[in-house]
């Protein structure tokens, strides 16, 4: 049987950080399934979701809090368990862009949740605009919305949600 585990760890950004990672999952004889890295400010960040047998997932239990401390990362570990698909689920991707402003991932998480639409993604970042320097935001999102969805209707309600906040939105299906 296959075994589940998830972490992150978060710390000073150094170069062997996804390799020194990477080792204790092979050493421990464990698979990576997804992961994500990045670098926000200074520091490092990475999420990670491994497989493996009982014995190797306990092994990368008592491993990875050692390497880390090493490291100078922080540690959070989790076990979790298969994701059960939903067979009527659709992906649809969502960009946002404006001037960036607090609470725009608030505001558009806020009209997901009200409709009960599970965010899978999210990715964000804020970046000078071209020619003028503005500070500009922009965010991805993947939402997971059920085949009973009016996809008309939820797309005129979230375009008249953005324009009223003055964000520039599409939703469209993942291809």
């Amino acid at each position: 049987m296959r075994h589940l585990l998830v972490f992150s760890a978060v710390g000073p950004n150094r170069p062997a950080h996804v390799e020194v990672l990477a080792r204790v999952i092979r050493d421990a004889g464990c698979n990576i399934l997804d992961s994500r890295m990045t670098v926000l400010g200074s520091d490092f960040a990475m999420i990670c979701l491994v497989s493996g047998a009982w014995d190797a997932i306990a092994k990368i239990e008592a491993a990875l809090p050692r390497a880390c401390e090493q490291a100078d990362l922080l540690l959070s570990l989790r076990r979790t368990e298969q994701r059960n698909p939903g067979s009527d689920r659709m992906p649809y991707a969502v960009e946002v862009v404006a001037i960036d402003h607090p609470g725009i991932v608030y505001d558009i998480a806020g009209f997901f949740t009200a409709r009960d639409i599970q965010v899978e993604d999210m990715h964000s970042t804020t970046y000078a605009a071209a020619h003028t320097g503005a500070p500009m935001f922009s965010l991805h999102l993947t939402v997971s919305l059920s085949a009973q969805t009016s996809i008309a209707a939820l797309r005129g309600e979230f375009m008249e949600f953005c324009d009223h906040l003055n964000l520039d939105a599409i939703i469209e299906p993942v291809k």
